[in-house]
């Protein structure tokens, strides 16, 4: 047993192996050994492929003792012709196999560079291949960043994508470009608004920039100028102002509170032309007689020149009473002003103490006229309804 090269790998084996552990080739019974260079090779081989050489018949009986015993008788009858043939068949077998060396080496060399352009085929196709997918998946990556900077009001973010795709379509960069131009004139915008601290300034910047990021900012800023402004005039009209124009603001309820306190002593203009109108009303129907619009705003019973739950007829009564044989005209007018005070009875309901002058104009019959002047006290209620009447006259 010798340790050879595996002719297909170069593994070192046993020439008496039955295969080589390493490629799986068979070994035992298939290889030979050139006699001329020693190279080990598979004997189905023709030549060896080491030096190209054939194995001739004096290298076989080399190998095989018995044939060798015999070519030796043989060669001791006739070793003249023996010699003759055997150095013709060698001469012979030397030219053949140089022919077939030639011929296997050029179609090694063939087969070689076959193999090579093959192989760079190959290599080219799964380069270009990695190439494209690679080019792809660039190109799909570079249209996420895109579509996620354009939707980004961060302009680090725009930033970062012009660093990062310099080779990206001119349009994606442009579009990028006046996207960041657009954010940085936004921010100076703003910059302007908050140092200027006016309500018109940052209302023109919302306007100007209706999805700015800053915009729930600048919505707080002038909340909190119109609630500083309420504050400072604290009227009625002044909170009422801020209701409406903050129902979510964050004063809403501090102003809703101060304008039921001020509403409940504070009486309004409509409610004075209200309060007024009643008294001029009724008096009005006094000086024409007018018995069905005289109690119109009087409640249904009444404390009226000191009595107490007096009725409408009670008031028809007066009227009547002042319009004795001798009168042949009466005026009643009011030549100030109104004097209310007004005291929360309910919940926003209202009762309003009344104060004002009355002048009486009587013309006789006799031509003569006759002026007094009344202090008229008087309280409405809620619902615009004369509760209780005084009249005291003013003597001079």
């Amino acid at each position: 047993m010798a340790i050879i090269k595996c002719p297909e790998c170069g593994h070192q084996i046993s020439d008496k192996a039955p295969v080589c552990p390493s490629c799986g080739v068979e070994i035992a019974g298939k290889i030979i050994k050139c006699p001329y260079c020693g190279e080990i090779y598979f004997k189905n081989e023709i030549v060896c492929p080491h030096c190209h050489k054939a194995i001739d018949d004096n290298a076989e009986r080399s190998e095989n003792p018995q044939q060798k015993h015999t070519d030796k008788a043989v060669e001791d009858i006739s070793s003249n012709n023996i010699t003759t043939v055997s150095n013709t068949n060698n001469t012979a077998l030397t030219e053949t196999t140089k022919g077939n060396g030639g011929n296997n080496d050029d179609k090694d060399k063939k087969n070689n560079r076959a193999t090579i352009i093959a192989s760079v085929i190959i290599a080219l196709i799964v380069l270009g291949t990695c190439l494209y997918f690679y080019k792809n998946a660039e190109t799909d990556k570079e249209q996420e960043e895109y579509e996620f900077a354009m939707r980004s009001d961060d302009p680090t973010v725009l930033q970062t994508y012009l660093n990062n795709f310099k080779s990206a379509p001119k349009e994606h960069i442009d579009s990028i470009t006046a996207h960041l131009e657009r954010l940085y004139k936004q921010d100076q915008d703003w910059t302007n608004a908050v140092i200027s601290g006016s309500k018109i300034a940052l209302t023109d910047y919302l306007d100007t920039h209706p999805d700015s990021p800053y915009r729930q900012e600048a919505l707080e800023k002038i909340d909190s100028i119109d609630w500083a402004q309420s504050v400072k005039l604290n009227t009625a009209d002044a909170y009422q102002m801020y209701v409406d124009a903050h129902s979510d603001g964050a004063h809403y309820e501090e102003a809703m509170i101060a304008l039921k306190k001020i509403k409940s002593s504070e009486v309004s203009v409509d409610e004075r032309l209200t309060i007024s109108g009643i008294f001029h009303d009724f008096f009005v129907c006094i000086n024409s007689k007018d018995e069905n619009n005289l109690t119109a705003n009087v409640s249904e019973y009444i404390n009226f020149l000191g009595k107490q739950n007096a009725t409408k007829n009670d008031i028809v009564s007066f009227m009547h009473k002042l319009y004795k044989a001798d009168v042949a005209n009466m005026v009643w007018s009011i030549p100030g002003s109104y004097d209310i005070q007004k005291k929360e009875i309910g919940d926003e309901q209202y009762e309003y103490d009344t104060t004002f002058m009355a002048n009486q104009k009587v013309r006789k019959t006799d031509g003569t006229e006759v002026v007094d002047t009344y202090r008229i006290n008087a309280k409405v209620d809620p619902d615009g309804k004369i509760t209780e009447l005084a009249m005291t006259r003013i003597v001079e």
